[in-house]
């Protein structure tokens, strides 16, 4: 790339097609060779160009307003639907929340992205699909596998939401890098709404009853429900119109939060081992296992979006790299801890969802942890490591289709 740069120096129009080919590597090289030629008006342009950081915060155009209006109404009056019918708030929202907030979400990427009318048929077909099978399955409090079901479909409907997000861009690794980075951003966003909005409430109830109105009930049943379900679409806005808000957060709290996880999987794995006690009897830890496992898939991926826009010392990477060996010690752990479970009481659903899952990260954390030991000893890039994560995200989402619509019926819904 910085070969091509230089060649073109004087190329405006090669030097735009490089840019729109690949932004976060031309970027990237494009500073070393601003240094030898910074005497070139052109390369000063693209200085300006790629280092301007816009301040203002942007709303997007009216446009995108009304269609976020329009899909949030209907996503709150799907949510009231309890209300205005009298069934089951409980049974209703365990099987439909995640539905009607994740399908606002694929509606809007859909819109944005303009897919054309025969790729969107299945991300439509895809939640037409799970809205029957999941509002269909039987109610039995003691099912695993049905409770599996309701765990599971939110995991799916989030990887036809990357099917959206991606567009006509399905096999670009960059691009569902960009999808991870802005589930990121998002989560970070929407805590920002979520405390402005717990702090609303409060304010407002403290209010009302200063002069004797309890408004709690009335509040959570016809206010509260819209804003939930406008959240997910106007966080997702404003991180899509507002990139300059978020995207440099959630490096920040990976490079935080990166040694301070390292410290705890290394005291963890030393008590488990001065105790002697692996947590072979505990359900719920092994599942928390798992849940640490994509966590530090997590840090790993946003420590090293820095490091595609500049550097990253060695000692950054031997620390990712550590801590991704330590998580594939406690992975090891977990899968052992299982395996025991098993032959101990037999297969369930819950232990062959728990397993599926466990080996698909522990096979992911693996080739994750090779490229990052790579890159640190110089005979790999950065980008392998990112795409070594982006090559499993469709793998993820055939696994969460198997466990929410197949090992329900293996099972026979027990």
């Amino acid at each position: 790339m910085k070969n091509e740069i230089v060649n073109n120096i004087d190329n405006p129009a090669i030097l735009e097609k490089l840019y729109r080919d690949n932004k976060s590597k031309f970027k990237k090289e494009f500073q070393s060779v601003y240094l030898d030629h910074k005497d070139k008006l052109l390369i000063n342009y693209w200085h300006e160009r790629l280092n301007f950081e816009e301040d203002k915060i942007s709303f997007g155009t009216k446009k995108g307003w009304w269609f976020i209006i329009s899909v949030s109404f209907f996503a709150g009056l799907l949510m009231n639907l309890p209300n205005i019918t009298g069934i089951n708030n409980e049974n209703f929202f365990t099987r439909n929340c995640a539905l009607i907030l994740l399908s606002s979400l694929i509606s809007y990427f859909i819109w944005k992205q303009s897919i054309p009318f025969k790729k969107w048929l299945f991300p439509a077909g895809a939640i037409l699909l799970a809205a029957l099978y999941i509002n269909r399955l039987p109610t039995l409090n003691n099912s695993s596998s049905i409770n599996l079901a309701f765990i599971h479909l939110p995991l799916f409907l989030w990887s036809v939401l990357g099917y959206s997000y991606l567009g006509e861009d399905l096999l670009n690794n960059q691009k569902r890098i960009q999808f991870l980075r802005y589930n990121g951003d998002l989560v970070v966003m929407l805590s920002l709404i979520l405390l402005s909005g717990m702090l609303f409430t409060v304010i407002t109830f403290g209010l009302f009853e200063l002069i004797g109105l309890k408004i709690e009930k009335f509040y959570m049943q016809y206010i509260a429900i819209w804003g939930i379900a406008a959240i997910p679409l106007i966080g997702t806005y404003l991180v899509e119109t507002n990139p300059q808000l978020i995207n440099k957060v959630s490096p920040v709290i990976a490079k935080i939060f990166t040694p301070l996880v390292f410290l705890n999987r290394f005291i963890y794995l030393a008590a488990v081992i001065y105790t002697g006690k692996y947590p072979t009897q505990d359900r719920n830890l092994l599942l928390v296992f798992n849940a640490l496992l994509i966590g530090v898939m997590a840090l790993i991926l946003f420590s090293i979006v820095e490091a595609s826009k500049s550097t990253i010392n060695k000692f950054s990477f031997y620390l990712l790299f550590g801590l991704s060996f330590l998580t594939i010690i406690v992975n090891c752990i977990a899968l052992s801890a299982i395996v025991y479970r098993i032959s101990t009481w037999g297969v369930s659903p819950n232990r062959v969802a728990v397993l599926g899952g466990n080996i698909l990260i522990f096979i992911n954390l693996l080739l994750v942890s090779f490229k990052l030991f790579m890159a640190a000893r110089g005979k790999s890039k950065i980008e392998a490591v990112e795409t070594s994560i982006a090559l499993f995200l469709p793998i993820y989402g055939i696994w969460t289709a198997i466990v929410t619509f197949i090992i329900p019926v293996i099972f026979h819904f027990k």
